[in-house]
């Protein structure tokens, strides 16, 4: 059957001498991997651009239900970002959020509500000037929701402690060594409450942001095995550190 969609650009590797098969996480059919045919060719460099990590693209696939690999059409671009693929901070973050994503999100059916946090965020992100290199911190967290292991932050007394493996607040340290301190916790406390709008407004040093994304990570870890390593991780933090 022929479909028509929109879609995140995810990942892709290439394929024989002038193909590539992508990931991308559509709209109406959750993630699906595609082949491009000749995506690599001199004849085609415009959609081998469009590849590119979180671009928003749309799309016309030859879709058959229980198939791995469907074939692409036509693909061109959905919108065009002004500074993401242009700002070292911006790109570093998008390769971050892209490798986080394609790991984490396996599902084939559609779930737009978490589509359209995904690229209307992105798309507010692309445009930001204030609080975007806290942006990361803020979409790991909202994201949570969506995947269905929102932390509850929720202060239970002056002071507490993140579980890291409960995924709650608590008021007095945890026996084992997986949690946030008070410091690190009180952060995490304001970034749960914080819109988009509002990142500008998030002030934190650059120590606080690595620890705090370490934190993000850690419990993406806890509920995703095939997350692992993260590579793109130790490039983020050479950008910001």
């Amino acid at each position: 059957m022929l479909v028509t969609t929109e879609g995140i650009v995810l990942h892709f590797i290439k394929y024989g001498e002038s193909s590539v098969i992508a990931t991308i996480y559509t709209r109406d059919f959750g993630r699906q991997s595609y082949m491009i045919n000749a995506a690599r060719s001199k004849k085609s460099k415009n959609k081998s651009s469009l590849l590119q990590p979180l671009f928003p693209v749309d799309l016309v696939a030859y879709q058959k239900s229980g198939r791995d690999l469907q074939r692409l059409k036509e693909l061109k671009s959905n919108q065009v970002y002004q500074n993401i693929p242009f700002e070292i901070a911006k790109s570093s973050i998008a390769i971050f959020i892209a490798e986080v994503l394609y790991k984490s999100i396996s599902e084939h059916e559609s779930y737009t509500e978490m589509y359209d946090f995904i690229k209307n965020s992105l798309l507010y992100f692309d445009l930001m000037e204030e609080g975007a290199s806290n942006f990361h911190l803020w979409f790991l967290f909202r994201l949570t929701e969506y995947l269905g292991f929102l932390p509850d932050t929720g202060q239970v007394s002056f002071q507490g402690w993140f579980d890291i493996k409960k995924g709650v607040v608590l008021y007095f340290e945890p026996s084992h060594p997986f949690y946030a301190n008070k410091e690190i916790t009180s952060y995490l406390i304001k970034l749960s409450n914080l819109k988009i709008s509002e990142l500008g407004n998030f002030k934190i040093s650059r120590n606080m942001r690595d620890s705090l994304l370490s934190v993000l990570t850690e419990y993406y870890q806890s509920h995703f095995e095939e997350l692992g390593e993260i590579k793109s991780l130790n490039v983020l933090r050479e950008v910001f550190l």
